[in-house]
Order: structure tokens, then sequence, then C-alpha cells
């Protein structure tokens, strides 16, 4: 989540003159000050958001249909699939159907020469660096040979709270969710979890 996205979010600050307005304009006397009703509303406000953190479920806000990539998927293939459909990864699924992995920009770096938190410009300095590519050692592996595994997935009725510690905790960008056979249902994405963030803003 990014600064401007947490400014977007953020619940709207509450001047006093706003609030001594609101109280004019209200029928009959309320006998409180102008910091008693933010403190009020700031609370109020909290336990307002926490219940609808845990009202809303992964099935209100995954995307469906998932695009997968199968395992036995060669690296052209799946890189292809991630850049025409515009994401930066997808789950793995096995000849069954169920997740078996997830596939990301991120393993595409690692195998290519970037460290756990190095970036793709990185990968240019290497490139630059060796006189050549150095993704052609990649050519004859397939999705199922890089992915991450085990893969993190989560049912449809998980909470968007859940979610989101989730996601912080395993340091992951978005969230298969799956049917009970551990076949994909949904995604959700950090992008799905800001909009309905901001949402309950």
């Amino acid at each position: 989540m990014t600064a401007s996205n947490l400014r977007e979010c953020a619940p709207v600050e509450i001047s006093d003159k706003e609030v001594m307005a609101a109280m004019r304009a209200m029928h009959g006397y309320i006998d409180i000050t102008p910091a008693d009703f933010k403190a009020v509303y700031r609370v109020a406000y909290a336990l307002a958001k926490e219940r609808m953190m845990n009202a809303l479920k992964a099935a209100d806000l995954m995307s469906s249909p998932v695009q997968v990539v199968g395992a036995g998927a060669d690296l052209i293939t799946a890189a292809t699939l991630l850049a025409d459909q515009g994401i930066s990864g997808a789950p793995v699924t096995d000849a069954a159907g169920r997740i078996v992995g997830v596939i990301s920009e991120k393993d595409f770096l690692r195998k290519m020469g970037a460290g756990q938190n190095e970036s793709f410009m990185r990968v240019i300095a290497l490139c630059l660096r060796n006189k050549g590519c150095v993704a052609t050692a990649m050519v004859n592996r397939t999705a199922g040979d890089i992915m991450s595994t085990p893969p993190i997935t989560a049912p449809a009725d998980i909470t968007i709270g859940a979610i989101s510690a989730l996601l912080m905790e395993k340091n992951i960008n978005r969230l298969p969710i799956v049917d009970a056979d551990g076949k994909p249902i949904g995604i959700v994405t950090r992008t799905d979890l800001v909009n309905s963030l901001c949402m309950l803003g």
C-alpha cells in the first residue's frame, strides 16, 4: 500500500468549526464539546471499521475466474500469459486443477540473478555487465521449476481483516481463494484489498 493510497483511504478529519456547525444544525441542545464529539466519533469509526473488516469476506471482493498457469507450462508461455493479462503473478495448478504454487515476477527475477529484495533494474545491470540475457538459462524450464511453493491460499469465507494480516505476514501480493478441493475459485490482490479499505473509509 503506497503513501498516496493511505492518504486516499484515510478518514476525513473533522474540524472544531465543522463540529460546531453540525451541532447547531441539529434540533435540540447537545451538551458536548467539539473535542468530546471528535473523541466519540473516532471510537465509533474504529468500531464500525472493525465490524466491516470482519463482515466483508474474500467472496465479496475476489476476482473470478482466475488466470492460472499449468505446472508443466514452459516459461515463455507463463511469461506471455502474465504480460498479456497485465498481471504480475498467477497460481500454478497441477493436472487435477489444484493449486500447487504461485509464479510471479519475483520468481523470474530470482532465477535471473536478482536477490530476494532486489529489482528488475538489478537484472538489467546483470545483463549489461554479462553482455547477454540472463533469462536464456530458463528457456527449457517450466512454471513448476521456478514457482514459489507451498502456495498460500484461503477459503472464500476468510475476512478482509485476516487477508490483510496474511499478506503482511507472508509478504505476498496476492491470495488465491480455493474451494474444499484446493481448486482456485478467485484471487484477492493487494489492489483489491486497498479498494475495499477505501470503501470502508
